[in-house]
């Protein structure tokens, strides 16, 4: 379980393919606090650490999770989002998030607001995938309140904080990221359309 406040930057130093796994190697300052075993969340993907290395660990993204995230775009030098699970009794800052991708979306609008930015996703709509104004989302493993609302699309607005301390301040229009959804609200519609029929 996550908060979608990310604590740190990770960079990509090693990308190695073995079958159709995918190990990712980062380079990051909390690095060596983790421990093999340990759920990490990865630009909003909950990945298990397998092998640390100093300022350097490793994860393995399975051909399912390449398929439905963005991790299969990932190029050496990169950033990604990190964030350690949550302890039983922490605040909960954020919302609650899974690390587990619904779909992608992709950056359709980066309009600059003179000091923050507001930024427009569009994705598949399905799988009970909603968002509402004022609800919660997960961009990249960010925890953002949804500013517009619509069909297959929605807006967040990004302070400078969040844009110098997440792979933000790199999203370009065109980019692919991943999305999770409200956990209460893909229940609310499941619910809602299993009444329905």
């Amino acid at each position: 379980m996550f908060t979608g406040i990310i604590e740190s930057l990770g960079e990509v130093i090693a990308l190695k393919k073995d079958k159709t796994n995918l190990h990712i190697t980062i380079k990051s300052k909390i690095a060596e606090e983790l421990r093999i075993d340990q759920s990490v969340a990865h630009n909003g993907i909950c990945l298990t650490v397998i092998d640390i290395n100093n300022n350097t660990y490793t994860i393995t993204a399975i051909a399912e999770t390449l398929s439905k995230t963005n991790l299969c775009k990932l190029k050496v030098n990169d950033k990604v989002n990190l964030e350690r699970a949550m302890k039983l009794g922490d605040r909960l800052d954020g919302h609650i998030v899974q690390g587990h991708v619904d779909n992608t979306g992709k950056c359709i609008a980066i309009d600059e607001q003179n000091g923050s930015w507001i930024f427009t996703f569009g994705y598949n709509e399905g799988k009970d995938n909603i968002t509402i104004e004022k609800g919660s989302v997960t961009i990249n493993g960010v925890s953002l309140t949804v500013v517009n609302s619509h069909k297959n699309k929605f807006s967040v607005a990004i302070i400078p904080y969040t844009h110098m301390h997440t792979n933000f301040g790199s999203i370009k229009i065109n980019d692919l990221v991943n999305l999770e959804f409200d956990v209460i609200g893909k229940y609310v519609a499941r619910l809602t359309k299993s009444y329905n029929n």
